[in-house]
């Protein structure tokens, strides 16, 4: 069976983010044919098309590691019913110049966690259309709104509660499985 190489973002700025303890988590429960690797956007400035014509070397980096994925997981807070602007910004870093979207083909999957009852259910709403728009093909099911509480995970990535965990080892399955459908019908840089 293939090694996949699956880039993550996490939609948080913030060192304690829980989003990245979540994304610990998942990389910690997911098969072992799944390495990943943080793709990290806090040193991208705001996008203009100013820079379409030369583009900066972060930039370049960036896109060049979302190209070199076989799989994005996107793993993002709810800001104000919406995505951070941080992660939308760093998206369309990556989507342009036009023509040049490091998204394209690329199997993509989207999960969140807030103390809110829904989790970051609106927040991935809002995300979907976008990486729709970017024809990145989605894993839409299972759908993942996590709502984090005290303890929940550990800095390490550790769950607390055995059947958090079990749905998180079955979502990065799925996840895996996805990937695999997508990438024999769409290989890299179809």
């Amino acid at each position: 069976m293939t090694t996949y190489n699956v880039g993550y973002i996490v939609g948080s700025l913030a060192k304690a983010s829980i989003n990245r303890k979540l994304a610990k988590a998942l990389i910690k429960v997911a098969p072992e044919k799944l390495k990943f690797h943080e793709i990290s956007f806090a040193d991208l400035p705001l996008y203009s098309y100013d820079y379409d014509a030369d583009y900066p070397a972060v930039a370049n980096d960036f896109k060049a590691a979302i190209k070199g994925s076989d799989a994005i997981l996107f793993v993002t807070p709810e800001y104000n019913r919406s995505i951070p602007g941080g992660l939308k910004n760093a998206i369309d870093w990556a989507s342009r110049p036009y023509g040049t979207n490091s998204f394209a083909n690329k199997p993509t999957a989207v999960i969140g966690t807030s103390p809110g009852a829904i989790g970051t259910a609106v927040g991935q709403q809002v995300l979907r259309p976008i990486l729709g728009f970017l024809q990145a093909p989605q894993m839409n099911a299972p759908e993942a709104y996590i709502q984090f509480k005290k303890d929940l995970i550990d800095d390490e990535g550790n769950v607390s509660v055995p059947e958090t965990e079990q749905f998180l080892r079955d979502y990065m399955e799925a996840f895996h499985q996805f990937m695999a459908r997508v990438l024999t019908v769409l290989p890299r840089d179809a």
